[in-house]
């Protein structure tokens, strides 16, 4: 992995995580802890983090949890279109997993604006538990775990845990990144858990994605696309793309 690259996927892995030690990083990374000071120094100086001893921090991170915003909000209009096609497969009386993630988080405000009575939603996103909780006719369940502060989650293995034994009807499930060689990707190790333990408790996983995240990789592959049953993604998608997915039986659904 070249210099360039490496620092923006310890960038990317602190903007879900929010802070990180650098003796994890050079494990991670497989480079030495000097290099990896290095790397953090130059991500100072160009503003986006705070180093600290040890380790660093993302800048800004104190404010965003407060203001209740999350880092990740390019492309908002491909996922506004997508939350509103999601909203076709979720019925009153469903009981679903939202997973954390911006679009995710378009689809709970859809949700809390639509017709659709009687959910059961369980989430790992704080800001979604918080936007639909007090809704009388939606049932809030929220898992345990480790608090992510960017991505306003909870995650690692306490987190994949709660899921254990449900069995629930759908998912909809968020991803950094698509692979047509690794398949869904993820910034953070510690997501890795959580999304498989989600997917084994739902019957059918909707994949929500804008295209500009296919073809595109993230630092940690959680498996195969067949993972998946469905992707519900823009009209931007590119052909070749829907027909990897096709090719793996998964049903793309343009919104």
């Amino acid at each position: 992995m070249l210099p360039n690259q490496r620092r923006e996927k310890i960038l990317d892995l602190l903007k879900e995580d929010g802070s990180a030690k650098v003796a994890d990083l050079a494990r991670l990374f497989k480079v030495t802890e000097v290099t990896i000071r290095q790397d953090l120094e130059k991500l100072e100086a160009e503003d986006l983090i705070i180093k600290e001893h040890g380790g660093a921090y993302l800048k800004n991170v104190e404010d965003q949890v407060k203001s209740f915003s999350l880092v990740h909000q390019d492309n908002l209009d491909k996922k506004e279109k997508i939350a509103e096609k999601c909203l076709e497969y979720i019925e009153s009386g469903d009981t679903i997993i939202l997973d954390s993630g911006s679009t995710t988080t378009e689809i709970a405000k859809k949700i809390k604006h639509s017709g659709i009575r009687n959910l059961t939603i369980i989430t790992n996103a704080l800001n979604i538990a918080m936007m639909l909780g007090a809704e009388p006719s939606i049932e809030v369940i929220m898992t345990g775990g480790e608090f992510k502060p960017p991505t306003l989650s909870l995650t690692g293995q306490k987190a994949a845990d709660f899921f254990k034994g449900l069995n629930v009807q759908k998912l909809f499930l968020a991803t950094a990144g698509i692979s047509l060689k690794s398949g869904l990707t993820y910034p953070s190790i510690s997501d890795l858990v959580v999304k498989k333990a989600m997917i084994d408790a739902a019957e059918i996983t909707y994949l929500v994605a804008d295209s500009t995240k296919i073809g595109k990789s993230a630092l940690a592959s959680l498996g195969a696309l067949s993972l998946i049953d469905y992707i519900i993604t823009d009209d931007a998608i590119e052909d070749k793309h829907k027909e990897v997915f096709r090719d793996n039986e998964i049903e793309v659904i343009i919104a």
